[in-house]
């Protein structure tokens, strides 16, 4: 019975990779028709006989030619056109372009205003694998300025090793539906049943590994709020939740439950332990007067628990591209 298991296991293995591969061969066919035909449209719209006729021509001939096709409206056909256009010039997007779904081209295209902002989605699209609600989301979040602004922070050691801060100095956990007063104890209760949501906030190389992680010394036990493995980092990652504002005092806790993880639970392989004290507000200052003699790798960061105004933090971005260099800096 078990070989029986064991060969139905294999097979569905394999007929699961043929329909992924297979449906990512239909992609790359569709996105490239799609510009092609984008191609095709940018250039007929440099002559002179190129009108808002000519696109309605075109679809209408489309839907003769393939009654019910979908997608090739006047719309669609627009949309097309400046797929092409936004892309033509831009020899980063080349290997990417087919990678993602035709629904996050639209939404990054609709919703991104920089190169750099299409860049940066395009990529995180092909490395976190995102549907179409989920990229929705993330730059409904202002994902990319939050990640941005994360780059300038002070980081531990072993975290500048990494090619990319993995962490976020400001997380988006809007997906919750907490009572007004809610207590720390509703807060991770809340994490952990939206556990899903809260990995595509923090990012897929987290692994959730469990919550109230018991850690013993002195004859006490002491209680982690969320632990995970980071796959990058190679390394537990202690998350605590604070309902207040930061206080300098989290940080030897911080300390103890790290010192704690390293001797009791991290394996050989592994790295040392990182810390992210999770607040609901915090002041830069006090976190750096703070962190600035602790040897321990270990975060600050703040919630929200509601959409931000992407305005708000798209002029803090521009406010730090635009700073100017301090003396002593390269």
């Amino acid at each position: 019975m078990s070989n029986e298991i064991t060969v139905a296991g294999s097979l569905i293995q394999i007929i699961s990779q043929s329909r992924q591969n297979a449906l990512k061969k239909v992609n790359e066919e569709l996105i490239n028709m799609y510009w092609k035909i984008g191609e095709h449209l940018s250039t007929e719209s440099e002559k002179a006989s190129f009108g808002d006729a000519y696109i309605d021509t075109v679809a209408e001939e489309i839907q003769n030619a393939f009654p019910g096709i979908k997608g090739f409206n006047r719309r669609g056909l627009y949309r097309m056109k400046k797929f092409y256009e936004t892309y033509k010039d831009d020899e980063f997007v080349t290997t990417l372009l087919t990678q993602i779904s035709w629904s996050n081209h639209l939404a990054i295209i609709s919703k991104a205003k920089t190169v750099e902002e299409r860049h940066f989605y395009l990529a995180l699209c092909v490395k976190e694998n995102y549907s179409a609600r989920e990229l929705s989301r993330q730059i409904d979040s202002g994902y990319y300025e939050r990640y941005m602004l994360s780059q300038e922070k002070l980081l531990p050691e072993p975290i500048k090793e990494l090619k990319e801060n993995p962490f976020l100095d400001s997380y988006v956990i809007e997906f919750l539906d907490l009572p007004s007063n809610f207590k720390e104890a509703d807060l991770r209760k809340g994490l952990i049943s939206n556990m899903r949501d809260f990995i595509l906030e923090v990012g897929r190389d987290f692994t959730f590994i469990d919550d109230e992680v018991r850690v013993q010394v002195g004859g006490e036990d002491y209680k982690i709020d969320l632990l995970f493995f980071h796959r990058g980092l190679q390394c537990l990652v202690a998350f605590e939740l604070k309902i207040g504002r930061f206080k300098p005092e989290y940080i030897s806790k911080m300390d103890f439950y790290l010192e704690a993880l390293d001797r009791q639970k991290k394996k050989k392989h592994e790295n040392p332990s990182v810390g992210m004290i999770l607040c609901a507000s915090k002041d830069d200052e006090v976190v750096e007067y703070a962190m600035s003699r602790t040897l321990s790798p270990m975060m600050v960061a703040e919630y929200q628990l509601q959409l931000p105004d992407k305005s708000v933090l798209q002029k803090k971005l521009q406010e730090l591209i635009n700073m100017p260099l301090m003396e002593g800096e390269d």
